[in-house]
């Protein structure tokens, strides 16, 4: 399940190499069908574009020889993590999407990248660390399993103009000292593509590896 904003949705320049179907990785498209998963996975913006998403799956099918991964794309650009509490909107969809896709499998994990939009503000900043873990709570609550691995990311670090950002980063990254079952990975190295607020497509490809390798660690 990919939940978050637009660095988790995608903003990639895509390549001829990002629209190759890979067996095994799947996608819930947007009318809830099983799909190969090709960039753009997600639908949220016209403009989305490349993501960590699909080299997220590619490296789990590497992982697990035999098994289908099935992307759950749900992210949606400039959002704040209220919206992803356990009555908001857009939890609320996307656990109508995730409960369709249990018809068809399990869920193995959920992956999150946000909180640029919670990094602007003291107010929204300092409850960040508490909505996250609640939202966590909510999720594995309303999946049905108190052992879904949650795997977190840093915000980018060129990602400089949000006063908080620090907050936020630091609620991330404490994650898996406060909640049992969660990983984070770090941003370190990764590039912008030019507005210094989404990565570029090789970032996203390489923080998709990252991603993969870190819920490996969780996978029982």
């Amino acid at each position: 399940l990919l939940i978050g904003q637009s660095n988790m949705a995608g903003r990639g320049k895509i390549e001829l190499q990002d629209k190759v179907a890979v067996p095994r990785v799947l996608m819930l498209n947007k009318a809830n069908e099983w799909v190969s998963a090709v960039d753009p996975i997600s639908f949220d913006k016209s403009i989305a574009g490349v993501s960590l998403g699909r080299t997220f799956g590619i490296e789990m099918a590497k992982a697990n020889e035999g098994v289908k991964i099935g992307l759950i794309p749900c992210a949606v650009g400039g959002t704040p993590i209220r919206r992803w509490q356990q009555k908001g909107d857009l939890y609320q969809k996307a656990l109508k999407r995730a409960k369709l896709a249990q018809k068809d499998g399990v869920i193995k994990g959920i992956l999150w990248h946000q909180g640029e939009s919670d990094s602007g503000k003291e107010e929204t900043a300092k409850i960040y660390a508490a909505q996250l873990h609640a939202m966590i709570g909510a999720w594995r609550k309303d999946l049905g399993s108190e052992l879904i691995p949650v795997v977190v990311g840093e915000l980018g670090q060129f990602f400089k103009r949000a006063k908080f950002k620090g907050t936020v980063d630091a609620a991330l990254k404490a994650l898996p000292k406060k909640v049992k079952h969660t990983g984070w990975v770090s941003a370190q190295g990764l590039e912008h593509k030019g507005d210094v607020v989404h990565f570029d497509a090789a970032s996203y490809r390489e923080f998709g590896k990252r991603y993969a390798t870190e819920l490996q660690t969780h996978i029982k």
